[in-house]
């Protein structure tokens, strides 16, 4: 990897995106770097496994909570080093990145020109200090052929609400992938009896998302997840601001100072986490949204539901974020511009869907996708934040997936801290009409739940619901082959311990060309 030098910087947007809002561009590079403290104190991490490459990512943070990382104005050289085993007597590839300070001296490598379908191992030198060892993988090529794969889906680790428990399970699970679907950080302290502390108040600014990116990335448990396998990930709205909408806060801020703080959060995200290059954030626009996809057995596709989406309907006076209406008493609700995804994302998945050619299909996003009317029919009651707030955004989606004859879609969703499992019907309303896809929402990996009059109303009310439940936290295992889909949702006992007894709450099935999730085991 070349030397970014301000030319290069400045052709690719780098330095246009934060020069401004960060100062002058640094030239003094460590060509003799001494660091008295390991740098390497958020571990490593990789993501967006390709069948030539993935996405390796580091940074560099001897005091991980101070607002610079402990680490001085200069750019600092970081080599790195990939192997074909964990002892390192094969390295396959090398080479020399630069932490720049602008970035937080995080390190993004988006490797290419590997072996498909291989293990590899991965570690970061800085100065005298190395890194940690870390595990990924190449995927097969997309004419290949692919038996199986595990994947777990997460959501939601409020770190005050507890341990990171969950992620210690999941290394025994042995998982290819992780699918992270929103709510990484929480910008806010909410809840009781804390388990521990943010140590500080609401985020606003870039060093105050840096601050909390930090602490969360120090946990051990996550670190090793991180470590054990690469990431996929998509947003909700925490890692901004609750219940955001576009370019409008819960608090209906003038929009030129909220997007300023949007601007700092997807900053302080990209600098945390193993994004890809094309992730990298101008101000305060980022794209998150990508098809990934492995061999001829699944493709994920990550979609973005909060950077476009129309502003809530009929919200409370005086603020902007969810409310729970009905549309007898909320026109807006109906309205059929409203938008979840915007146009462009919902044209680009429209194209991905008609030319994908695998057997699964997963759309990892962040919130509630099934219909879940919150009353007694024939009256009706909604929550506006997940897609019962965008009904005609969700009827074009369910359309989507029916006129594109899509193989086997499945919706991977977090946000409300409980496990949800639906079949979707093309009239969401209606679980007479075809089913076109089904939905897994995780559970919290910490976060407190949903109320359980709400999760009963869920089951109650809506019966393509076959189970609605907040009782426990933890995170869904999913093992997939060409035949069928295996969901287990595993619990954990408790998360205000570090080591905690997990069980498998439920277990769903699917059969590959038949639509619809079937039975239950409890």
């Amino acid at each position: 990897m070349p030397r970014l030098n301000r030319r290069t910087l400045l052709s690719s947007g780098l330095l246009l995106a934060g020069a401004s809002a960060l100062g002058p561009w640094p030239r003094r590079v460590l060509a003799q770097p001494r660091l008295t403290r390991d740098p390497f104190t958020l571990g490593v991490a990789s993501g967006y496994p390709t069948p030539d490459g993935f996405v390796l990512w580091t940074r560099l943070a001897p005091e991980p909570l101070a607002p610079d990382g402990g680490m001085p104005p200069a750019v600092m050289p970081v080599t790195w080093e990939i192997a074909s085993d964990e002892q390192f007597r094969t390295i396959v590839r090398s080479g020399t990145a630069y932490a720049e300070p602008d970035w937080a001296h995080s390190v993004h490598l988006d490797v290419e020109h590997l072996e498909p379908a291989r293990e590899y191992w991965y570690r970061f030198t800085a100065g005298e200090a190395r890194s940690p060892v870390g595990h990924t993988w190449t995927a097969p090529r997309d004419s290949g052929h692919l038996e199986r794969l595990r994947f777990n889906l997460a959501s939601c680790q409020q770190y005050e609400h507890g341990y990171y428990t969950a992620y210690r399970q999941m290394l025994a699970d042995h998982p290819d992938l992780i699918v992270h679907v929103g709510d990484y950080i929480y910008e806010l302290s909410w809840g009781t009896e804390h388990v521990r502390s943010h140590g500080a108040g609401e985020c606003y600014t870039l060093s105050d998302y840096r601050v909390r990116h930090a602490l969360y990335r120090s946990d051990p448990d996550l670190q090793a997840a991180h470590a054990i396998c690469p990431w996929l990930l998509m947003w909700d709205d925490h890692e901004v601001d609750n219940d955001y909408a576009g370019a409008v806060s819960e608090e209906d801020d003038d929009p030129t100072l909220f997007l300023a703080r949007r601007a700092a959060a997807y900053r302080a995200y990209y600098e945390h986490l193993p994004l890809p290059r094309r992730a990298v954030p101008f101000g305060a626009d980022m794209r998150l949204y990508a098809s990934c996809r492995y061999a001829d057995l699944l493709t994920v596709h990550l979609l973005d539901e909060r950077q476009y989406r129309a502003a809530h309907a009929c919200p409370p006076e005086g603020r902007a974020g969810s409310t729970r209406v009905s549309p007898e008493d909320c026109a807006a609700l109906l309205d059929e511009k409203r938008t979840m995804l915007g146009e462009r994302q919902e044209n680009w998945l429209t194209g991905r869907l008609r030319a994908s050619k695998t057997t699964w299909n997963f759309l990892g996003q962040g919130v509630v996708m099934a219909y879940e009317n919150e009353d007694k029919a024939p009256a009706q009651r909604f929550w506006t934040d997940s897609w019962n707030g965008y009904p005609a955004a969700r009827a074009r989606l369910m359309r989507q997936l029916h006129d594109t004859k899509v193989a086997n879609p499945i919706v991977l969703s977090g946000d409300i801290h409980a496990f949800v499992v639906s079949d979707l019907h093309l009239d969401p309303a209606n679980p007479d009409t075809p089913r076109v896809a089904s939905e897994l929402v995780a559970t919290s990996i910490t976060s407190q739940p949903t109320p359980k009059s709400v999760l009963g109303r869920y089951q109650e009310y809506n019966p393509a619901t076959l189970l609605a439940t907040g009782e426990a936290r933890g995170y869904v295992r999913i093992d997939v082959t060409r035949s069928d889909m295996r969901a287990d949702l595993i619990a954990m006992e408790t998360v205000r311990e570090r080591t905690s007894p997990s069980r498998t709450l439920a277990s769903f099935a699917a059969e590959a060309g038949r639509p619809g999730l079937m039975g239950r085991s409890k």
